[in-house]
């Protein structure tokens, strides 16, 4: 993209438009300015635009060199999957404007005839693209599923629940027999993180979450029913994960979800049909629930987290019985056991790509065995995270950040081996790990 775009607002009647004399602005931490050139992609599809509440569009002018405030709503993007964003938009919030629900929200702007988003594409595989998938065959693929398994109460809840419900891509997979198969398991979960999409704190200012959580804990054998369905219906590339937005942490209950591994291993002896990477979405704050899973059989881990530095980590996740420390140690003793670890990194423009940040990031992915970054996005309201992390995130003189572009190259060339990417790799029953092994 050679020209800025054009700014973005909305009128009092929810109709969206550009400003023909501002400029689209980006904001990253508390830096605000002109999106630069290697961070504006056009608007992918399947994407949201989103009216913002009680908050002002910001535009810049070319002629005065100035920022300038609009009376009309700002407007933002939710990128589609495989896209991580590189700025928020820019606008001035009002005294008694709400907290803005748990999503993303992306800086975007209008020209040469389409939306441009701050984003940056990480990965190119097309698992979570449903443009071309019509609502009445999943219907149908969903009711046959339920007929033929009418006593399995956790496939009842991904296709009633996750997918009905929730549109969850996961779950959607699922039904249609392809890529990667949800496996929620817990309800109960040992941190409180602050931007939790399940379950609300007693503390927390939010309306409501994004969606309810699990309502039972399912037994073994549903467990790994759901991984033999798919597997026999996904017969090319088969992923089945536990730990998914409708559950707690799913290492609140290893012994289950080691149980569930084992038999579905042990159905593999005799049914050469049955054959995937078993993952694990965790916060990782148990080593030993890590060794229980890879006896079992575990492929590949993926840990959470919005940060390398410890203070960060245990602002947001608030962490109940462990400790940042702990988590280290599971991904060492992951990677140990020749599971392949990935880090689900909930970037945040200007918090997650500072020179902090990567010191940080730098040291645990090298001294720890991880193999691949997953980019993904921290879904909350921008301000309100800047306002929780305030003074832990920018102790002295604020930062902007180095960029999502240039962060990703120096974080490479830190460390070369690394894997990038936004979804959970296929890697067969057993990863081949080209990571080094903990120092």
């Amino acid at each position: 993209m050679d020209a800025i775009p054009r700014m973005v607002m909305a009128d009092a009647k929810g109709n969206i438009m550009d400003d023909p004399d501002l400029l689209m602005c980006c904001r990253r931490g508390n830096q605000w300015g002109l999106p630069k050139k290697d961070e504006l992609v056009p608007l992918p599809g399947e994407s949201e635009l989103f009216l913002l509440p009680g908050r002002r569009a910001v535009g810049f002018d070319p002629e005065s060199g100035s920022l300038v405030e609009t009376d009309d709503l700002a407007v933002a993007a939710f990128a589609a999957p495989a896209y991580t964003l590189a700025a928020h938009p820019v606008y001035e919030r009002d005294e008694d404007a709400p907290l803005l629900p748990l999503f993303a929200y992306g800086a975007v702007g209008y020209a040469k005839g389409r939306f441009w988003i701050a984003a940056k594409k990480v990965d190119e595989d097309p698992r979570q693209q449903f443009h071309d998938i019509k609502k009445k065959h999943l219907v149908k693929l969903a009711s046959q599923l339920l007929a033929e398994h009418p006593k399995n109460r956790l496939l009842a809840h991904i296709i009633n629940n996750c997918a009905n419900r929730y549109n969850c891509p996961a779950a959607r997979n699922f039904v249609l027999g392809r890529y990667e198969a949800p496996l929620p398991t817990s309800r109960t979960c040992n941190a409180r993180c602050i931007g939790c999409i399940s379950a609300k704190t007693e503390d927390s200012p939010l309306a409501t979450t994004p969606q309810c959580r699990l309502a039972f804990v399912p037994n073994a054998h549903e467990i790994a029913e759901i991984m033999r369905i798919h597997a026999l219906r996904e017969t090319k590339m088969p992923i089945f994960s536990f730990g998914q937005g409708c559950e707690g942490d799913p290492l609140a209950n290893p012994e289950l979800l080691a149980e569930s591994i084992a038999l579905f291993r042990s159905w593999q002896k005799d049914d050469s049909r049955l054959f995937g990477t078993i993952n694990c979405n965790t916060n990782a704050s148990s080593p030993q629930a890590v060794r229980l899973l890879a006896d079992a059989g575990l492929t590949s881990m993926r840990v959470s987290l919005n940060s390398a530095r410890e203070k960060l980590y245990e602002t947001y996740y608030r962490p109940v019985n462990y400790k940042f420390a702990d988590v280290l140690q599971s991904i060492k003793s992951a990677r140990e056991a020749g599971i392949y670890v990935s880090l689900n990194l909930l970037f945040f423009p200007g918090v997650s790509d500072t020179e902090d940040e990567l010191e940080a990031l730098v040291r645990l992915v090298s001294q720890n065995g991880v193999s691949m970054i997953q980019w993904r996005n921290l879904n909350i309201d921008p301000e309100w995270y800047l306002e929780i992390m305030k003074d832990v995130a920018f102790p002295s003189v604020p930062e902007g950040g180095l960029g999502l572009t240039t962060f990703m190259k120096r974080l490479k060339k830190e460390c070369p081996g690394l894997v990038y990417g936004y979804f959970n790799p296929f890697l067969g029953d057993r990863a081949e790990t080209s990571a080094p092994l903990p120092q």
